[in-house]
């Protein structure tokens, strides 16, 4: 697969009568003091021979430990503005944002020094109302948010694979 074609997943609960979504903020000192547009979905790069969603189950599971479960519901594809395509399913689960644990990366930190520094890609999670997401996620997933909250309204059936 293109180093350009990521895949995630979306999960998310209901929490007395409303909706909430679990982001994620990436690790790191570059994202150490960034909030609003910082919080993302659980995604990464898919390999070479992999399916998309079976990529979004592995980097679901590698970024926060948890194990995601059918069904999966298409919420299609959003440009990341890095050029990205990122392909994301949304599922139906509960997690504590207390137990995720993430997979590291190398950076290299201070930015230019030839220093490589080891970050969790992801430093935490969270539970959020679509309201407190939408000003909390990347600009360009903030379409997800209306993808899910308008399948579940429309009560689409789920889509396992593309």
């Amino acid at each position: 697969m293109s180093r350009t074609t990521s895949a995630g997943l979306l999960m998310f609960r209901h929490r007395n009568g409303e909706l909430e979504v679990f982001l994620v903020h990436p690790g790191g000192p570059y994202w150490e003091h960034k909030d609003r547009g910082a919080w993302t979905v659980p995604k990464g790069q898919v390999e070479d021979g992999e399916g998309l969603l079976t990529a979004a189950q592995r980097e679901f599971q590698e970024e926060t430990r948890f194990l995601a479960a059918p069904p999966f519901l298409s919420l299609r594809s959003v440009r990341q503005k890095s050029g990205k395509t990122t392909f994301v399913w949304a599922f139906e689960g509960d997690c504590d944002p207390a137990d995720l644990v993430s997979n590291t990366c190398s950076v290299v930190w201070p930015p230019r020094s030839g220093q490589e520094i080891t970050i969790p890609e992801v430093n935490r999670g969270g539970w959020f109302s679509l309201a407190d997401a939408r000003s909390l996620i990347r600009e360009e997933q903030r379409v997800l948010l209306q993808r899910l909250s308008g399948a579940l309204l429309a009560n689409e059936p789920t889509i396992s694979a593309l």
